[in-house]
C-alpha cells in the first residue's frame, strides 16, 4: 500500500532499493543517532532491512523523491495496547527541506485513521535536535527522558527523549 500526498510518496520496500539504503546508511550522521543500525551496515544488511526479514512489520515505507528512495520511515504496531511505535531516517541529500516532516505527518494521518491505533510514540537522542522539531511540527509532544536507554555499539548507554501522539492532535500541513 502507497501513502502520499500532493507530492511525496511513502511506498512499501523493494529489493531493488537495497543499494539506496546501503548507501544512505553509511552516513555517520545517520550511525550516530541509530544506535540499532549494524556497524559495519552491510549490503547483507540492507537487502535484509528493505526485504522485511528484519521483522519490523508490515507498514515500513521508502519516502520516495523523484523515483528513489531518500528515507524510512515506518510504524511497528502493538495491537494490545493500539499504540504505534515510530522510526525515521532521512539521506543526507534529502534532509533540510520538509521531506521528513511531510512523512511523518503522512504515516501519523494514515496510523491513526487506517490503522485505529490510539497512541503514537517516538523517541529522539536529546541531542538530536533535528528530529525532535520535525516530531514537533506535526504535534507530538515531549513527555519526558528515558533514562540509560539505548546501548551503543561501543558499550555507551544514552538517555532518550519520549514523544507522543494523540488522535486530534495532528497539526495539518501549513503548505497551500
Amino acid at each position: 500500500m502507497e501513502l502520499r500526498d500532493e507530492w511525496l510518496v511513502l511506498r512499501p520496500w523493494r529489493e531493488d532499493d537495497a543499494p539506496a539504503v546501503y548507501e544512505a546508511c553509511q552516513d555517520p550522521e545517520i550511525l550516530h543517532w541509530a544506535p540499532v543500525i549494524p556497524r559495519p551496515y552491510t549490503e547483507e544488511d540492507a537487502l535484509a532491512f528493505v526485504t522485511g526479514k528484519l521483522d519490523l512489520g508490515p507498514h515500513q515505507y521508502a519516502i520516495e523523491e523523484d523515483g528513489r528512495p531518500v528515507g524510512s520511515i515506518g510504524v511497528r504496531v502493538n495491537e494490545q495496547t493500539r499504540t504505534g511505535h515510530i522510526g525515521y531516517w532521512c539521506a543526507r541529500e534529502a534532509r533540510g527541506r520538509g521531506l521528513m516532516t511531510r512523512a511523518l505527518r503522512l504515516l501519523c494521518g494514515y496510523a491513526f485513521e487506517d490503522l485505529a491505533l490510539e497512541r503514537l510514540e517516538l523517541f529522539t537522542d536529546p541531542d538530536n535536535l533535528a528530529s525532535q522539531r520535525v516530531a514537533g511540527k506535526v504535534g507530538f509532544r515531549r513527555e519526558g527522558v528515558l533514562r540509560s536507554h539505548l546501548l551503543h555499539p561501543d558499550g555507551r548507554r544514552r538517555d532518550s527523549v519520549m514523544f507522543s501522539l494523540l488522535p486530534g492532535e495532528l497539526v495539518p500541513s501549513s503548505r497551500g
